[in-house]
């Protein structure tokens, strides 16, 4: 089977890639060759920027594939070249799309295939909603190849998961927690969430490529685990031998001072989730989600410590962080003040 992945060396499709490697497949990666150290031996490797579509259609003229997956589409025009660039080129072409286009605020806490996608707080669901539609619409119309997979919080050894942390450097909360400060989690820490290892992920993902039946058709890939984010927050700090203190504030009290979190927190990680796996099982009967969280965590941990280039804090969100906690707690000490006067 020969199978081209748009990306492939990411925190989800780089797990993707391996397996499929070991699997047989005859695989294919078109991406700019920036991260050499995740591309599996036996990859072949189409060197190029699919954003630029003229010369992605001369580098893929000679070729044709089983199976396209595109990790790096993330609005209809990314869509719409892809439309171009492989509409008599491939058997099947997987849409990356993102759970978090599930209805926010969630009306049933347990998600299926069938819940509305629905977010209207954070535009990169929107986006990935409208990229479903598009698609779909040229399945019924003419017949286009696809199938969509929602991940969920997907993590591995490069990726950090936590509810709240720096863009730019993930292991900035770990070195937080090392430094004695406060971790924030917004809300009050009690609502669940599913993270999923991505090695687990990727056992589902090569299960469904070439698969006839997934033509048409959207699933989502989860692990079956749902913990509150304050075991996650302990968890991560237990494998590097620390008590994290935690602080709760508020959804509302951090988006208001911080409107560009508004999305990430209201349209996907303060909702309490659970995610049915029933028609990925269905579709591929092997997939079980094997990773517990303490040894995938345990695994990020060691990566981040045998690759030193990436242990360093964004000080800036750690600022951010001082300067929220520091306004939150003025706020009470405010508050309290003013009912003394009163009373």
């Amino acid at each position: 089977m020969k199978v081209l992945l748009i990306g492939g060396t990411g925190n989800i499709s780089s797990q993707v890639s391996e397996l499929a490697i070991k699997n047989g497949v005859d695989l294919y990666l078109f991406n700019r060759n920036k991260q050499i150290e995740f591309i599996p031996e036996g990859a072949k490797i189409i060197q190029g920027d699919i954003r630029n579509e003229e010369e992605a259609a001369e580098k893929l003229k000679d070729h044709s594939f089983d199976v396209v997956v595109d990790w790096i589409a993330f609005n209809t025009e990314h869509v719409k070249t892809d439309l171009r660039l492989f509409k008599e080129k491939t058997k099947q072409y997987i849409f990356i799309s993102t759970a978090s286009a599930y209805q926010r605020p969630v009306e049933n806490f347990i998600v299926t295939e069938e819940t509305p996608l629905d977010n209207p707080y954070w535009d990169y669901s929107q986006n990935k909603i409208a990229c479903e539609r598009l698609l779909l619409e040229e399945y019924i119309n003419n017949g286009f190849p696809v199938t969509i997979v929602r991940p969920s919080h997907t993590y591995g050894d490069t990726f950090i998961p936590c509810i709240f942390n720096s863009k730019k450097s993930r292991w900035s909360v770990i070195e937080r927690m090392k430094r004695g400060k406060p971790i924030i989690v917004p809300g009050d820490g009690t609502s669940l969430w599913v993270l999923t290892h991505n090695t687990d992920f990727a056992k589902a993902f090569v299960g469904l490529l070439g698969q006839e039946k997934a033509i048409g058709q959207a699933y989502h890939i989860t692990s079956q685990d749902a913990l509150t984010w304050d075991k996650i927050i302990n968890i991560l700090g237990e494998t590097v031998g620390i008590k994290p203190k935690i602080i709760h504030i508020s959804t509302d009290f951090i988006t208001s001072c911080l409107p560009e979190w508004k999305g990430e927190l209201y349209g996907d990680k303060i909702n309490s989730v659970y995610f049915d796996n029933s028609k990925i099982k269905e579709l591929v009967p092997e997939f079980k989600a094997e990773k517990p969280i303490k040894e995938g965590l345990k695994s990020t941990i060691e990566w981040y410590l045998n690759h030193p280039e990436h242990l360093w804090i964004d000080e800036e969100w750690d600022q951010t962080c001082d300067r929220l906690i520091a306004a939150h707690q003025a706020g009470i000490q405010a508050y309290k003040e003013n009912c003394n006067k009163l009373f």
